[in-house]
């Protein structure tokens, strides 16, 4: 069937999959969602299927203004060895009753690149089929993976220009690393003062501001963005549920048919979503478990239907769900009001208005599919430190807090099914964190906890993070949140000129 696109916020508007994904927001402020339910998959079809062909599989019955054809070149331009370590992209290692799905193979070392990956093939037909011919800014405020994944998806592609907001000081060295000795001119990498909220913030009043669209598509750009917003980089990540579904009937670890529950660290809550989207699409899913760091207001949510971002904003060992305003979350609770996007949107004011809503639903809300827990930077720790003891498999910091959330839940529920934990970084990518969890303090310094950990813990140093402290980089930008437009119209400006 076509599949359109609405607003979470306007009855009003309906778009094909490529115009929504080249606006990335919509024109209200809200967040694409699907106008129709997509068709419902028979999971079995995808045992033995590569994960080229799932994601085929998938990206075709959401984007349905491109060809077959279309989808299969995106879909095997982006799911292959030149991009990831396996043939088979993502690993699952099935320890018991749990498994790790493990989604950082890619060229950024986190689940990021499963989208990113693809997400350039698609948005590049995307802007043909709207005719569209100004060059494309994508915009990104990053906790940390998206922004790498983001420069490594369009560096060096013509015309495209990236440029990627993280919160000062709050991303780990490997990653402030990534950013920095990504050399494309194209690509740009600036530090905002604040946290994550404040730069994802300012982003979202840039995409906002009408006049600075109008200004910056008389200088020749159009504005795009490549955070989880955007359908393009959301609805590929259904692909890896069905996926670690399809491999767990292939390693009998459960029979077809069987629900299973999925565990994710969650901030920003597209990962997560992708789970919702991939259960109401067929996937025989029993609960999502929502894993929260100390930043508990996903917590509190789920518990209480209470959003409430007025908190401390506590930096963890986890940055990249160090998150307070979680943009995907509207996204669910438009589907938790009924699909009724004027509620929605009334919600959302309160959000920006008060900095706290309280949803009221009830038994049919799609908020029952869900569990959610949380771990302190000590339970975090500890469980790096339990796991790597108990079955000698390593655990990042984000990981760690999804198998404590899969902990808590087993404890509650017992339900007997099988539990896939998200992996969603290499150890690599904080090992001064997990180095210290898993083995105690040492007389190291910064980046050579990367070569203690890799020792350690046998685990080899993969190509994008050998020898990235000699490689050349840039020097570290930091501005205001309110700078962002000043910055973005000279680097666009520098790039026409170059």
């Amino acid at each position: 069937m076509s599949q359109h696109f609405t607003s979470t916020r306007s009855e009003n508007i309906a778009v094909s999959p490529s115009q929504a994904m080249a606006l990335g927001i919509s024109p209200d402020g809200g967040l694409f969602v699907p106008l129709e339910n997509s068709e419902a998959f028979d999971p079995l079809w995808f045992v033995g299927k590569t994960y080229s062909q799932t994601a085929e599989k998938i990206l075709g019955a959401y984007f349905s203004d491109f060809t077959d054809g279309e989808i299969k070149h995106c879909a095997e331009a982006a799911y292959n060895t030149q991009n990831f370590e396996t043939q088979e992209i993502f690993t699952l290692e099935s320890l018991g009753d749990f498994s790790f799905l493990e989604l950082f193979r890619g060229r950024t070392l986190a689940f990021k690149d499963a989208a990113l990956s693809v997400f350039p093939h698609l948005l590049r037909l995307a802007l043909q089929k709207q005719g569209i011919k100004e060059k494309l800014a994508i915009l990104v405020a990053t906790s940390g993976d998206t922004g790498k994944a983001a420069m490594q998806a369009f560096g060096g592609i013509d015309g495209f220009s990236a440029i990627v907001f993280y919160p000062y000081e709050g991303v780990s060295e490997v990653q402030l690393l990534q950013m920095l000795t990504q050399m494309d001119s194209n690509a740009s990498a600036v530090a905002v003062r604040g946290n994550f909220d404040d730069a994802q913030s300012a982003v979202k009043d840039v995409f906002a501001d009408g006049a600075f669209h109008a200004k910056m598509h008389g200088a020749g750009y159009s504005l795009s963005s490549a955070n989880s917003i955007n359908i393009g980089r959301l609805f590929p990540q259904v692909a890896y549920y069905f996926y670690a579904y399809a491999k767990l009937i292939q390693k009998g670890a459960i029979s077809p048919g069987d629900k299973v529950n999925f565990s994710v660290p969650s901030g920003n809550f597209g990962n997560i979503l992708a789970g919702f989207y991939a259960m109401k699409a067929g996937l025989p899913v029993n609960k999502l478990i929502v894993a929260s760091n100390d930043n508990t207001v996903l917590f509190d949510f789920f518990r209480s239907g209470i959003y409430d971002t007025k908190r401390e904003f506590i930096k963890t060992i986890s940055p990249s769900m160090d998150i307070l305003v979680s943009s995907n979350l509207e996204r669910l609770v438009y589907e938790a009001v009924g699909r009724d996007a004027g509620n929605s949107a009334g919600l959302m004011q309160q959000l920006s208005a008060f900095g706290r809503y309280e949803l009221e639903s009830g038994d049919g809300s799609p908020l029952k599919n869900f569990y959610a827990s949380y771990a302190t930077e000590g339970e975090a720790r500890d469980a790096i430190k339990k796991v790597w003891e108990k079955h000698g498999y390593m655990m990042d910091t984000h990981t760690a807090c999804g198998y404590k959330a899969y902990s808590d839940y087993a404890k509650a529920a017992s339900d007997g099914c099988h539990t896939v934990i998200l992996a969603t970084a290499s150890p690599l990518k904080f090992p001064q964190a997990v180095y210290e969890a898993a083995f105690g303090q040492a007389s190291l310094s910064g980046i050579e906890y990367l070569h203690a950990l890799s020792e350690k813990a046998s685990i080899p140093i993969p190509a994008p993070l050998a020898g990235i402290q000699e490689k050349p980089r840039r020097q570290e930008a930091v501005i205001d949140s309110s700078a962002l437009r000043e910055y973005i119209s000279s680097f666009l400006s520098s790039q026409l000129q170059g």
